[in-house]
């Protein structure tokens, strides 16, 4: 084969190539490329490449996912631990505030000596640096402030019992009738119930009278509960001296809070039909030491 090479200005080369050496040349130039190809496709692939590394982050975010939720519901676990354990405080400090307001009242000390209701006061000057409380510290403190809380709310029960034996004997005594008008219209123990017609138990006894008359506490106390209530309706729970509790339920509205003292004779609503009812009435329980007993003896009782 001849092949000819042109040059500037017109003239040219001719270069004679047998065809054995042009094929050796085209065999090692189709030998070049496919090793080109073949390296490539062996030692650059893009698309494997990226899905192996994004099914890595992929592996690693799950695991760090999983980690956060851990820690999240541990976190929440102990919020809720938390929350439980300030809820029963505050119940305490309540009764105990209420406890010691009633005692106050009941030895006669002088308005703002002891003012239950607001904070004790303190300060000083802060030495040092600050740093902020733990969690693990907080639940320490939380519970050395628990256990401190209960040991003052078994002296002061213990003072209310002995204030309320020698100043306020008589006013204590659970006795008369939860209405200043009305008539007994349901009795303690079994009876036909008013709304299913089967034979039940009734826990207390049924004071009717007019709707938004007024119901009073039948013995001075700290109200221990003052909201609605499942079945009661609207429901005033009063503690008294000696273990004794009384209810007071289906009120029209309630003219108490939980923690207030109330005295003997005090409206602590009006009578209604909320809850459980037929008809404007008061449904009265005496509790002695946490079981329902007849209010009837304490409604005869004489002073």
């Amino acid at each position: 084969m001849k092949i000819i090479v042109l040059r500037d200005k017109g003239s040219h080369l001719s270069v004679r190539v047998s065809r054995r050496r042009l094929a050796a040349l085209a065999t090692a130039m189709v030998t070049v490329c496919l090793a080109a190809v073949i390296w490539v496709s062996l030692n650059i692939q893009p698309n494997e490449v990226d899905s192996q590394v994004v099914a890595q982050w992929r592996a690693k975010l799950d695991s760090q996912r999983d980690a956060m939720q851990a820690i999240e519901q541990k976190s929440l676990a102990q919020s809720a631990a938390v929350g439980r354990q300030l809820a029963q405080m505050q119940a305490r400090l309540l009764r105990m505030e209420a406890i010691g307001a009633h005692m106050a009242e009941a030895a006669e000390l002088q308005d703002g000596e002891f003012d239950f209701s607001a904070l004790p006061a303190q300060g000083g000057p802060v030495e040092g640096g600050q740093t902020a409380l733990q969690f693990d510290d907080l639940a320490v403190e939380l519970d050395r402030l628990s256990s401190a809380i209960k040991r003052r709310e078994f002296e002061l029960d213990v003072l209310d019992d002995v204030l309320v034996h020698e100043e306020i004997q008589t006013t204590s005594v659970v006795r008369g009738r939860p209405v200043k008008w009305g008539w007994l219209s349901s009795h303690f123990g079994q009876r036909v119930d008013p709304i299913t017609g089967k034979t039940a138990w009734h826990s207390g006894v049924d004071f009717a009278g007019k709707d938004g008359s007024d119901v009073i506490a039948v013995a001075s106390g700290v109200v221990t509960f003052a909201g609605k209530r499942s079945g009661y309706g609207k429901l005033v729970e009063i503690s008294h001296a000696n273990g004794y509790v009384t209810r007071y339920a289906h009120h029209k509205e309630l003219t108490v809070e939980t923690g207030e003292v109330v005295k003997k004779g005090e409206s602590i609503g009006k009578m209604g039909s909320s809850g459980r009812s037929t008809g404007p009435h008061v449904h009265f329980e005496v509790l002695k030491n946490g079981r329902t007993v007849d209010p009837a003896s304490y409604v005869t009782r004489r002073s």
